[in-house]
């Protein structure tokens, strides 16, 4: 049966899925794919950038082998978020229970690293032994004083998508409201959805401070766990990553009048309407005024080197095999770039994603399996002169010796905001152009 924060989340109304259904909630999961993203490793994966905040996952290893590592989130400061806790479930306890293995672990972790926070992840095998993961964190907190955050996201119970939103009502029932910022401020945003990946929100957070915008919280890159508690002051919230945590933006809203938008910073002008968007909702001409100013400058400091870059891709085609708000987002980036996407992957990505990837390229297929057989197929059949995707299909390329660009979580590039939209461009660039790939795919009359 499901908890209160469990039916919340699989119930969420703004989701377009459950808008579209005569009775509403999340798909199940299929057993056995948990590679492709359970609830549980969407929560551990959305929660575990806040850095100075203590994760713990109540399972056995392999859990958290499966789900350790997986984002590659920057921290600018504490790295406890970077240290990988587990009760490390074993056979004795699915038979005697896991609470007080579970206790022990909490208190131990908070004598040693004294965190501001522990977050407490369940999972398949102590959700289904029936141990009480609410009771047992409120036990700890009150006799430490260090909040315990349970977050109830055993695999079985949804996709990876589902999970992040379990996380959302996790922080949003335990953490959201319970602090205060020192000092009050005239412009305070949430950034929803942002893990810093390769740490590329350090490219558009300077533009903020520059403009003179307060970034109360990025949920969760870079995050402290103190900024995730003043989320409530915000004035507007920012949704980037294909409503991961729509639940978050929604109920801020709806409990604290802060409206949200959803928007991106891969691209000039995905980059520069969001930085618009942010400005005009706060009705200040000087501040609307300081971000055209922004803009302008940024456009023009990279038209020489981008337009010599474009010049180089037009025309050639590119095949996109990404998720979320990249599928739509890296689409419009590459055709910033001259080029063509012939196709784009959907499998995580929302409805609305799926329109605005037909919006900006109508022909461009839209694909949900990503195996070595349909990308290369795909490749060839177009025409493509580059291969974008993740970590799982770089393999492929180097195998068919193809031009290939990382752009999953994995990755070690920052690409997010103006500065990285050119690191992008630089890449493509190189890739499309290398000599390697017509060396490697020389004919045998060819080769010395």
């Amino acid at each position: 049966m499901l908890s209160v924060l469990q039916k919340q989340a699989f119930d969420e109304p703004a989701c377009e899925h459950n808008a579209k259904k005569t009775s509403a909630g999340c798909p199940k999961p299929t057993p056995g794919k948990v590679g492709g993203g359970c609830a549980f490793d969407g929560a551990y994966s959305s929660l575990i950038p806040i850095a100075d905040a203590a994760h713990l996952v109540h399972g056995p290893m392999g859990c958290l082998g499966n789900a350790w590592n997986n984002r590659g989130s920057h921290s600018s400061g504490p790295m406890l978020y970077r240290q990988a806790f587990l009760t490390n479930f074993l056979n004795n306890d699915v038979v005697f229970g896991g609470e007080k293995k579970l206790y022990k672990a909490i208190k131990e972790i908070i004598d040693r690293h004294q965190p501001p926070a522990v977050f407490v992840y369940q999972t398949c095998v102590t959700a289904m032994i029936g141990d009480d993961l609410q009771a047992l964190c409120r036990a700890v907190e009150a006799k430490t004083g260090v909040p315990v955050i349970p977050v109830e996201s055993p695999g079985f119970i949804g996709t990876k998508n589902f999970g992040n939103r379990l996380s959302g009502e996790a922080v949003l029932d335990r953490v959201i409201g319970t602090m205060e910022p020192a000092q009050p401020h005239p412009f305070n945003l949430n950034i929803i959805g942002e893990f810093n990946i390769a740490g590329e929100f350090w490219r558009v957070l300077p533009y903020f401070d520059e403009l003179g915008i307060r970034v109360i919280c990025t949920l969760s890159g870079d995050a402290r766990y103190h900024e995730v508690a003043m989320m409530h002051k915000a004035d507007l919230s920012m949704m980037v990553c294909s409503k991961a945590m729509l639940n978050v933006a929604r109920k801020l809203e709806e409990t604290y009048n802060i409206p949200w938008f959803e928007g991106s910073f891969y691209g000039v002008e995905n980059t520069a309407n969001a930085l618009r968007q942010v400005a005009q909702h706060f009705k200040s001409p000087s501040l609307l005024a300081k971000a055209e100013a922004l803009i302008a400058r940024e456009v023009t400091a990279m038209e020489s080197e981008l337009s010599q870059i474009r010049a180089r891709l037009q025309g050639k085609k590119a095949l996109l095999y990404t998720g979320g708000v990249k599928s739509w987002s890296m689409v419009s980036a590459i055709q910033e770039l001259g080029m063509e996407v012939v196709a784009s992957g959907v499998r995580k990505s929302t409805d609305e994603d799926k329109e605005r990837i037909a919006e900006l390229s109508p022909d461009a297929e839209q694909i949900t399996q990503g195996s070595a057989e349909v990308l290369l197929g795909i490749y060839k059949k177009k025409g493509c002169s580059l291969l974008l995707a993740g970590g799982r299909n770089q393999f492929t390329a180097v195998k068919a010796k193809i031009p290939f660009v990382h752009v999953n979580q994995e990755r070690e590039q920052a690409y997010a905001g103006f500065a990285g939209f050119m690191e992008l461009a630089r890449r493509v660039d190189c890739a499309v152009h290398s000599p390697a790939f017509a060396w490697a795919n020389r004919s045998f009359e060819e080769a010395p």
